[in-house]
């Protein structure tokens, strides 16, 4: 798993944030679009596409998109 292919795909999750937007530094709370119902999208998405459960817990402890990619690849 490249973080370059999370990025792509944790930006997809957003309908009105402009991905070039989104990298591995960005905190993603700070971005106007992030809701909980994003944060429900990321676990889905990641469930789906990384066969990972990500906890409300891990979304809450990651600060940036490389904090939750890291979070994740400790999973797998």
């Amino acid at each position: 798993m490249k973080i370059e292919e999370f990025i792509e795909n944790f930006a997809d999750q957003f309908d009105e944030t402009d991905a070039s937007e989104i990298n591995a530094s960005t905190n993603f709370r700070d971005l106007e679009e992030w809701s909980s119902l994003i944060a429900l999208s990321i676990i889905a998405m990641v469930d789906e596409e990384y066969d990972v459960t990500l906890k409300g817990d891990d979304i809450k402890d990651a600060n940036t998109v490389e904090d939750l990619f890291n979070t994740i690849v400790s999973k797998k």
